[in-house]
Parts: structure tokens; C-alpha cells; sequence
């Protein structure tokens, strides 16, 4: 069975691009357009990694990592915060609300697919797809 990847962002260009990218690695990508709805499909589908933005409509990055991690169903989920948001405050506000990695945007599909690869628990080279 395929690891599935619950992919957040309120840019569907993003979305499309992240999806484009896991898929061609054999994951099964799901979406969600703001962290309302990111908060909600990770309850209900339980993924095997969060690709989360920050900035979203509705309720932003950091407060749905917070609310995820204090929920019993998604307390452990693998979270990747996926931003444009580069400096280092940011990056602290992103891992202390309780995300696993912190990437920033742009990244290139091999750096997106070692991270959730690893954040899947395994060893950090992943088969890189055809």
C-alpha cells in the first residue's frame, strides 16, 4: 500500500506542483486549501506526513501544528512546514509549535522527497522515481 501525503497550501499552483512530485515517488497525495481544512482531512484520513505552508487562510501553519499535536490521533503525525519564510524566527515558531522539519520554499523535489522519505522513518536516501 502506497504512504499517503496530506499536502496544505493555500496556492493551488503549490498543491499541483507537491502533488506532481510525490505522485511520480508512488505516494498518495491529498489536499487541503486552508488549515481549517488541513486540520480536518488530517483527522479524518490520517496521513503518514503533513506537508504544512504557514501562511493560510483560516488558520495559519503554526496554530494548525499546535492543534494537531494536541490531538491523540495526530499527535505523532510527521509534520514538514513547507515556506517562503526564511529567517530563523520563523523556523523557531514552525519546530517549537511541534513540526518534525522545517523547509523553505523554494526546494527541490529531491530535497522534498529526502525529507518525507526520512520522516517515514526511513534511511535518508530515497529511490528517486524514473
Amino acid at each position: 500500500m502506497n504512504k499517503s501525503i496530506l499536502v496544505a497550501d493555500d496556492d493551488p499552483m503549490i498543491r499541483s506542483l507537491l502533488r506532481v512530485i510525490l505522485e511520480t515517488a508512488n505516494y498518495t497525495v491529498f489536499e487541503a486549501q486552508n488549515g481549517t481544512e488541513a486540520v480536518e482531512k488530517a483527522k479524518q484520513i490520517q496521513p503518514d506526513v503533513l506537508i504544512l505552508n504557514i501562511q493560510m487562510p483560516q488558520m495559519d501553519g503554526i496554530t494548525v501544528c499546535q492543534t494537531l499535536r494536541r490531538e491523540e490521533t495526530t499527535a505523532v503525525l510527521p509534520i514538514v512546514i513547507l515556506s517562503g519564510q526564511a529567517h530563523i524566527t520563523a523556523v523557531n515558531r514552525g519546530l517549537l509549535a511541534g513540526a518534525n522539519r522545517y523547509m523553505i520554499k523554494p526546494m527541490t523535489p529531491s530535497a522534498l522527497l529526502k525529507n518525507v522519505y526520512e520522516m517515514l522513518g526511513n534511511n535518508p536516501t530515497p529511490p528517486l522515481p524514473n
